[in-house]
């Protein structure tokens, strides 16, 4: 079925079952545990539609503690650091008697 029915936010994410005549369409029936069956209407998206209703809390973005990115830049930075030989800086040689 091509159609989308708006069945209502609290069930955003939950599976229902979908209650329909073959010969007729037009009219589908949901139930869902413990709610009592409702019909449902096919979901109108007209170029002036009404401003989109917050979600419900369970589907809303959760804070990220860690980033699988920055840790895998600190990791390669400190097995870089390791790896490198420590490099001679002529610059902390002082001049004396006149060599370098």
């Amino acid at each position: 079925m091509d159609r989308k029915c708006e069945v209502g936010l609290p069930f955003i994410g939950c599976t229902v079952d979908v209650v329909f005549d073959p010969a007729d369409i037009s009219e589908l029936t949901i139930e869902y545990e413990g709610h009592a069956p409702w019909r449902v209407r096919e979901l109108v998206i007209g170029e002036r539609a009404g401003k989109r209703p917050p979600l419900p809390d369970h589907l809303g973005p959760l804070p990220a503690d860690t980033s699988r990115l920055l840790t895998a830049a600190e990791k390669r930075s400190r097995d870089r650091r390791v790896q490198q030989a420590p490099a001679v800086a002529y610059r902390q040689v002082r001049k004396e008697d006149g060599y370098i």
